[in-house]
């Protein structure tokens, strides 16, 4: 007898254990799921525990939604089902089941950005009624050399507080990806470190990383062609030994050719998909 439920959050340890029951086979080469790990998604990601659910065979867990909630969406961050269970409707009925809330209590919108590799995924969220929107791409730069060039300004250390002081986190910021977003990068400020190009009046091109070679941000402000971004790179290439992996690229948040140009080479891809409840 198959029931499913939202959870609690006295549920983090029932959620891990899902995850590691049925997220886990697909992806072995990820960490297991730990509750420390799952309570820092909360943090960084918004995950809310009412937003889960969990799929049940008897007492057993064979299905796992994770759904993270803002303001202005709500993301499927995992949705899996155990190798046994699959072609059951247990995926498709978590879906429902979380559409039906939001439709309620909202917000409205509500994404997910699937591995391009995953097709029964992308396949469940067509046949549900979601829209595929862009393609995400992952970039890796190997911190090659750079041209050399002159400077094209001063070279400071800058934070996420500091590009928030000078109205340059929020205003104007592209389409990024939930992981790179402003929230997250507000809730991970104190394990982002950054660089900056300023001139006397203002930051005109930022980068901001985090650990284990991953950019988590790359704006210029300036149209130059790229070289205070050039300038940027060089500099962490210097003082922090590659590569560098730069996640989820969204195509309004900077041009292919522009991170050709830098030196970056497209790898893996996600689809982001998206529907509006009614």
């Amino acid at each position: 007898m198959s029931s499913y439920r939202f959870c609690r959050t006295d549920d983090i340890g029932l959620l891990v254990d899902a995850l590691n029951r049925c997220w886990a086979p697909y992806f072995p080469d990820e960490p297991p799921m730990t509750p420390a790990a799952f309570k820092r998604s909360i943090r960084d990601l918004q995950v809310w525990c009412s937003s889960c659910m969990v799929a049940f065979s008897g007492s057993d867990p064979v299905g796992v939604l994770i759904g993270a909630k803002r303001p202005s969406g709500t993301l499927i961050h995992k949705i899996a089902v155990h190798p046994d269970h699959v072609r059951q409707g247990h995926g498709r009925h978590l879906l429902t089941s979380l559409g039906s809330k939001l439709a309620i209590l909202g917000p409205p919108r509500i994404v997910a950005e699937v591995p391009e590799t995953l097709a029964p995924a992308c396949e469940l969220l067509s046949a549900s009624g979601y829209v595929q929107e862009a393609r995400l791409t992952d970039y890796v730069w190997q911190g090659e050399e750079n041209d050399a060039r002159e400077p094209a300004g001063f070279e400071i250390p800058v934070t996420v507080d500091d590009l928030a002081a000078n109205g340059l986190l929020e205003e104007g910021h592209p389409p990024v990806c939930w992981q790179r977003s402003v929230e997250t990068l507000t809730a991970r400020k104190d394990d982002i470190a950054g660089l900056a190009v300023a001139s006397d009046e203002r930051i005109e091109a930022c980068l901001l990383y985090g650990n284990g070679g991953e950019i988590v941000s790359l704006r210029s402000f300036v149209e130059d062609g790229g070289a205070r971004l050039k300038q940027l790179l060089a500099r962490l290439r210097a003082q922090t030994t590659g590569p560098f992996r730069f996640p989820k690229v969204h195509p309004a948040e900077i041009s292919k050719e522009c991170l050709e140009t830098l030196g970056f080479k497209a790898a893996t891809a996600h689809l982001l998909y998206a529907a509006t409840l009614r």
